[in-house]
């Protein structure tokens, strides 16, 4: 599979979560991805383990909120990078930048206060090379 080139930000869409766009911040000193996420609630069905949250995809439109559903496919101690540690829920989604899609693990966390609603981690970046210098690369 051929690399892309993207930027230290993009616009990325995660169509599985009903989210069509969304910036992210490329961040190489992060290991996972991560995503805004608020009123998470965990729930089971046959046996299968979901979560189902909300989500503001855009800084410029606070009220517009998305509301999404996945499958929990682990619970994890992360450390932020002020070094507070947390449990985290974790899912699996496919994300899509500029015309390549791939499946990525994000973990669901309150970002509010955050200038990028979501964080592009290492763990997402076997495809990808990083233009530090650029922004928007991939984007329209």
């Amino acid at each position: 599979m051929s690399k892309v080139t993207v930027g230290w930000k993009e616009e990325a869409k995660l169509l599985k979560l009903n989210i069509d766009s969304i910036k992210v911040k490329v961040d190489t000193g992060a290991k996972t991805s991560s995503l805004h996420a608020f009123d998470i609630e965990s729930f089971d069905k046959h046996g299968v383990s979901y979560v189902t949250f909300k989500t503001c995809p855009s800084k410029r439109h606070p009220k517009k909120i998305v509301e999404c559903k996945a499958e929990i496919i682990d619970y994890r101690k992360i450390t932020s990078s002020n070094g507070q540690t947390q449990f985290r829920y974790v899912i699996r989604t496919p994300i899509t930048i500029g015309n390549k899609t791939w499946d990525i693990d994000i973990t669901l966390a309150d970002r509010k206060k955050m200038s990028y609603k979501m964080l592009l981690g290492r763990e997402a970046m076997n495809d990808i090379v990083v233009s530090p210098h650029k922004t928007y690369i991939q984007s329209d």
